[in-house]
């Protein structure tokens, strides 16, 4: 592979930034929710409400996604929504201490919707460098995301043995987190996605009518919809887990906070090696057989967590539970950009489907919890990771004719047959390792 020029090298640098960074936002404000808890003096249940305004606020704006990213272009879409996520988890703060619970989700609506729009348009800049650097590299982008979680949740944990309050220590540390944001984009690549200008029928360049056409049409593409749903069941596999793991270890071997806690632990250190070493299976064997593998582990992953009967075989299930939701949504996020033309309206459709699934799945999985415990609920999610192996296959790469022309290079495991780019980009082909 040639040697890849600075800009290039520069830019995926920053990328894996914008992805730490937002994770750290996330983890900030995650990290402190017991004392958000008490603050507001809520109970679970109305706790559970007051965060699901926040994922609302990710779900209407997501739609939107692909719109603002061809307007704004991916780095101003990045930063201007990193500082709507901190001045949203700003104001849920100044909320806390005030005990006005109208004002703390109010922040959190807003937060929710700078926190979707952001993750689209990193997805987004992180898939036009991985086709420019030319191998997998969008699951260590994720991963980054993880070590950003992991990095704020230290920092948290010793803010809260200080005793530093909730209103002092998020908004000094997402402040931080925008300041690294705004330094971070202006490496991206300077010709985003969002700077590609689309002629419409009749040559012009595409106007705002044309974005919403192709934001509308995207949503009616069978290839698109299909890797929605491999995204789908990756984030009901993931978000699952970060809600209820440590809690159905708790209960359903009668053990102790901590070992819940590490239950935990172990599930996330194993989603996150996956993402970072994951990457060459990719590149040898492709993604429509990664993505069948991931979905096998989960499912016997999540079986051996839902009916073990000891706590060891248990743990054992939850190494192959995050090995298997590691990397379904990077890679769908990649096949959603294949084509750079419609790239910004494919993956804001992908990118709503996947995080309809952090909305509603909690609460129906609780729910469920009631009748049968949080272990049995969770096999529920067998059903969507099964007909994610089948179909999988959407998310097979596909190669444009201008690609070979111009010597664009594709991970060494696509072997796509060449499709004009002014038809629809439907028919992913058959890829081998």
């Amino acid at each position: 592979m040639p040697t890849l020029r600075d800009p290039v090298r520069a830019a995926s640098a920053a990328v894996f930034a914008v992805f730490f960074l937002n994770g750290f936002n996330f983890a900030s404000w995650a990290s402190r929710l017991p004392a958000v808890r008490d603050g507001l003096g809520l109970s679970a249940g109305q706790m559970g409400l007051l965060l699901l305004v926040g994922s609302v606020g990710s779900l209407v704006s997501l739609p939107l996604a692909g719109t603002i990213i061809e307007r704004l272009g991916a780095p101003r879409t990045v930063l201007g929504f990193a500082v709507l996520n901190a001045v949203g988890l700003t104001t849920a703060t100044v909320g806390v201490a005030l005990d006005q619970i109208v004002l703390t989700g109010v922040g959190l609506v807003a937060y929710g919707v700078g926190t979707g729009v952001w993750d689209a348009a990193m997805n987004l800049e992180g898939a036009l460098v991985e086709q420019r650097i030319g191998r997998t590299i969008m699951p260590r982008y994720h991963a980054s995301f993880s070590f950003g979680t992991v990095a704020a949740a230290g920092i948290a944990a010793i803010a809260a043995g200080l005793h530093v309050p909730v209103e002092i220590h998020i908004p000094v540390a997402v402040a931080a987190s925008t300041v690294a944001v705004a330094l971070a984009v202006r490496s991206f690549l300077p010709a985003g996605h969002g700077d590609v200008v689309v002629p419409d029928e009749a040559g012009s360049p595409a106007a705002s009518g044309g974005r919403a056409r192709r934001a509308l049409a995207a949503w009616l593409e069978p290839r698109t919809l299909l890797i929605g749903l491999v995204v789908l069941a990756a984030a009901l596999t993931e978000g699952s887990a970060n809600d209820w793991v440590s809690l159905a270890v708790v209960d359903g071997f009668d053990t102790q906070h901590a070992v819940g806690a590490v239950a935990l632990g172990v599930f996330l250190a194993s989603m996150t090696a996956t993402r970072w070493f994951g990457t060459a299976l990719l590149d040898r064997f492709g993604r429509v057989v990664v993505l069948r593998l991931c979905a096998a582990l989960a499912l016997v992953g999540l079986t051996l967590f839902g009916l073990a009967p000891t706590l060891w075989l248990a743990v054992v299930g939850i190494l192959a539970w995050g090995a298997g939701a590691a990397l379904g949504f990077p890679v769908g996020m990649s096949a959603a950009a294949d084509d750079p033309l419609r790239a910004a309206a494919r993956v804001s459709v992908v990118s709503t489907i996947g995080y309809s699934a952090f909305l509603a799945g909690p609460p129906l999985l609780g729910l469920l919890a009631e009748h049968v415990g949080y272990r049995h609920a969770l096999l529920v999610i067998l059903v969507p990771v099964a007909l994610g192996i089948f179909v999988a296959g959407a998310a097979a790469p596909l190669r444009r004719p201008e690609d070979a022309a111009s010597g664009t290079p594709h991970p060494p495991a696509d072997e796509p047959a060449d499709e004009p780019v002014d038809q629809p980009l439907e028919q992913p082909v058959d890829e081998r390792p």
